[in-house]
C-alpha cells in the first residue's frame, strides 16, 4: 500500500541557519493560522529555554495541509550537542530538507546530520537558505552542498537532489537564484513530488517503532512514532518489546490516541501506515520500543545513537547555604529526577558515583549538561556540579580521547591570536580560506578536554566578533597533558556579608565575582587571581571606627563591578577541585575543601 495522501519529511540544519523561522512560514501557508491570529517567532521553540537561547532543543512535530496531502514536518535542533534528537526521529520520515545557511555554507553540523540521513537512505531536498543576505554567496554555497555529498559518498539518486532558493523569514521560496516567488510554493511543490510517500502492509499485524517520548500530567508517558505496518486503534491491546532485548515483552492498552494537526495533537480512533500518531496507556514505555499486535511480537531495529563524550558528577549540595532556596535536596530527589531524565534523552547516561550522594552524569558536550542544570534549577533542584571530563576509550591497546573538528569564523585581524591559543591547546590546523575581504574561516582538530573553556577566550581575543563551532570528529591517541586554567581563584575567608570596604581591599588581587551585601561562606570563591595561585581574601571585613576624622577618610570607595557568570562559563571556569553550586536562585563557586586550613594541609601533603 502507498499512501499517496502523506508525507513525512524532517527539517535538518547547523544551528541558526533558519529551520525553525522556516517552519513558521510553512505553518501560516499551509492554513494552520487564521489570517488575523497572533502569531509569535518561532512557535516551534515552545520550551522556555528554547525561546530564551533562540535555540531548538527538542525535535517537535507538526503538519500542514497542501492540496489535499498531509505534510508531517519534524523540526530538529541544530547544536552538535542535540545531535541524538536527529538521529532518533530520522526513523520517523522518509526524505529530510536540508537547509543551508546562504552566506555560511555547509558548517560541521551539516556534515554530522546529512551523513545520519545519507546514511538511512532518505531522499534529500536542498534549501539554501537567507537568500536576501547581503554577503550571500549562492552558487559557491551550492558546489559546496554538492562537494559535500561526494565526500559523504551520497548515491546518484541522492546527488540529483533538488535546489530550492529560500527567504525563510518572508516565506518565498524559487528554483532560480535570481530572483524569489511570492510563497512557499516551490519548496511544497518539492516536497510532495522528490519525498517518497510511506509504504507498507495496512492488512498485516501493527508494528509501530517508538521514537519520542512525552509526559503528561493526566494521562502519564506518551509514545510517538510512526506506524510501519498494520492498523492502531484506540482502545486495543498491544505487546512492546525491544530489538536489542530480544525475547522480553511487556503488555498494555492504547487508552488514546492522537494525531497531530498543525500545533495540536487531534484525538483519532485510528491510524494506518505512515501516520504519525501519539498513544497513552504504557507507563514503561521506552524509545526504541517496538509496540505490536498482541500475537505477533517483532520489534524493529532502532538507529544506534551516538556515545556521551563527556561527563560531570552531579552531587547533593553540602554548603552551608544548602536547603535556603531549593524543593528538592536529598539525593533520592536528584536520583529520580537524572534517571526520569533518561527516559527522554537517548543520548544521556546516568551512573550512580563513589558515594551514594555522586551521580555521574554522561552528555555529548558542554551545552547538552549545561540545559540540563538549567531546566533542574528551575525546577526547584539544588545540587552542585564537578568540572567537566572528557571520556577516554581503549582502542587497540591504546588510550584515545575524543577529537572534535572546529570552525572558528572571526574578522582577520584577530586570526593570529586564534592560531596561537588553539597551537597551545594541541590544536591541528586543517584548512584555513578567506570569507570576502574582511574574515577569516580556519577549522582544527583538537581534542574535546582542550575546548572547555576557549568559547569565553574566543570572544575575548576577537572583541566579540568570533563565531565558532565544534562537532565530534572520532577518537585519537591521547595528546598528553595541558595547562587549561592559567589563573586561580580568591576564595573567601570567613563566613558573612561582603561589604564595600572588604571589596574594595581584595579587588586589587583580582577580577570579583560578587557584590556588595552578598552572603559568602569560607571556601566560596569570590573572585579570579591573574596568577596560577589561589589567595584567601576578607571580604566581610569592616572599617573599624575611630573618633579622628580627616578630610580624605571618608571618601567614597570606588568598586570594580563584578563578573558575572552564566552557566557554561561558570562550568568551564571551575578547576579540578573546585564545584559549581546550583540553587533556583543562585550560582556559586566553591573549593571541595571548604577549610581554608585543611585545604592548605591537603595541598602540603600532596607536595
Amino acid at each position: 500500500m502507498k499512501r499517496e495522501d502523506l508525507r513525512n519529511v524532517a527539517i535538518i540544519a547547523h544551528v541558526d541557519h533558519g529551520k525553525t523561522t522556516l517552519v513558521d512560514e510553512m505553518l501560516k501557508q499551509g492554513g494552520i493560522f487564521r489570517e488575523n491570529q497572533v502569531t509569535t517567532e518561532r512557535v516551534m521553540d515552545s520550551g522556555a529555554l528554547e525561546r530564551e537561547r533562540g535555540i531548538t532543543i527538542l525535535a517537535k512535530n507538526t503538519s500542514v495541509h497542501y492540496n489535499g496531502i498531509k505534510i508531517n514536518i519534524i523540526d530538529t535542533p541544530g547544536h552538535a550537542d542535540f545531535g541524538g534528537e536527529v538521529e532518533r526521529i530520522l526513523k520517523m520520515v522518509n526524505g529530510v530538507v536540508l537547509l543551508v545557511d546562504a552566506a555560511e555554507g555547509p558548517m560541521p553540523q551539516t556534515r554530522f546530520v546529512l551523513s545520519k540521513a545519507l546514511e538511512m537512505n532518505h531522499r534529500v531536498i536542498i534549501v539554501i537558505n537567507k537568500v536576501d543576505r547581503p554577503d550571500a554567496r549562492l552558487d559557491e554555497v551550492v558546489d559546496e552542498v554538492l562537494e559535500l555529498f561526494l565526500d559523504l559518498n551520497a548515491t546518484d539518486e541522492q546527488f540529483d537532489s533538488p535546489v530550492v532558493f529560500c527567504n525563510g523569514r518572508a516565506g518565498t521560496a524559487s528554483l532560480s537564484p535570481d530572483h524569489q516567488e511570492k510563497n512557499l510554493k516551490v519548496l511544497f511543490e518539492a516536497i510532495i513530488n522528490h519525498i517518497p510517500c510511506p509504504e507498507g502492509d495496512e492488512t498485516g499485524p501493527l508494528q509501530l517503532l517508538v521514537s519520542s517520548i512525552d509526559y503528561n500530567d493526566y494521562v502519564g508517558r506518551i509514545g510517538i512514532g510512526r506506524v510501519e505496518r498494520g492498523v492502531i486503534k484506540a482502545g486495543q491491546d498491544m505487546l512492546m518489546c525491544n530489538y536489542h532485548n530480544p525475547g522480553v515483552t511487556r503488555r498494555g492498552k492504547i487508552v488514546k490516541l492522537m494525531q497531530i494537526e498543525g500545533l495540536k495533537r487531534v484525538d483519532t480512533d485510528q491510524a494506518t501506515v505512515g501516520d504519525i500518531v501519539c498513544f497513552s496507556g504504557a507507563e514503561d514505555i521506552e524509545i526504541g520500543d517496538t509496540v505490536t499486535a498482541t500475537d505477533t511480537p517483532e520489534p524493529l531495529e532502532f538507529v544506534k545513537v551516538s556515545e556521551p563524550t563527556m561527563e560531570m558528577t552531579f552531587s547533593v549540595n553540602d554548603s552551608p547555604f544548602a536547603g535556603r532556596e531549593g524543593k528538592y535536596v536529598t539525593s533520592r530527589q536528584l536520583r529520580e529526577r537524572l534517571y526520569k531524565e533518561l527516559l527522554r534523552d537517548v543520548s544521556l547516561r546516568v551512573q550512580d558515583g563513589e558515594t551514594t550522594d555522586q551521580f555521574k552524569v554522561m552528555g555529548r558536550g558542554e551545552m547538552h549538561l549545561a540545559i540540563l542544570i538549567e531546566t533542574m534549577r528551575r525546577e526547584g533542584y539544588e545540587l552542585c556540579c564537578s568540572t567537566p571530563r572528557v571520556l577516554m576509550k581503549q582502542i587497540d591497546g591504546k588510550t584515545c580521547e575524543p577529537m572534535e573538528l572546529v570552525t572558528i569564523d572571526v574578522p582577520n585581524e584577530y586570526v593570529g591570536a586564534v592560531m596561537q591559543k588553539l597551537g597551545a591547546r594541541k590544536g591541528e590546523l586543517l584548512t584555513m580560506e578567506p570569507l570576502g575581504d574582511t574574515r577569516t574561516k580556519v577549522e582544527y582538530n583538537i581534542p574535546a578536554r582542550c575546548l572547555i573553556g576557549y568559547r569565553s577566550e574566543l570572544m575575548t581575543d576577537s572583541h566579540g566578533e568570533g563565531i565558532i563551532n565544534s562537532i565530534f570528529n572520532g577518537y585519537e591517541p591521547y595528546k598528553g597533558e595541558i595547562t587549561r586554567r592559567f589563573t586561580g581563584s580568591l576564595i573567601a575567608s570567613e563566613d558573612g556579608e561582603a561589604t564595600s570596604y572588604g571589596l574594595f581591599n581584595s579587588q586589587d588581587r583580582g577580577t570579583m565575582f560578587i557584590g556588595v551585601q552578598t552572603p559568602v561562606y569560607e571556601g566560596m570563591i569570590v573572585g579570579e587571581c591573574p596568577k596560577m595561585v589561589d589567595i584567601a581574601v576578607n571580604v566581610c571585613k569592616k572599617k573599624h571606627l575611630t573618633a579622628i576624622r580627616s578630610a580624605g577618610a571618608d571618601e567614597a570607595l570606588r568598586l570594580v563591578p563584578p563578573k558575572v557568570f552564566s552557566l557554561e562559563e561558570a562550568i568551564e571556569f571551575i578547576a579540578d577541585d573546585e564545584l559549581m553550586e546550583v540553587t533556583p536562585k543562585s550560582l556559586r563557586l566553591r573549593k571541595k575543601i571548604l577549610s581554608n586550613v585543611q585545604r592548605l594541609k591537603t595541598i602540603n601533603k600532596k607536595d
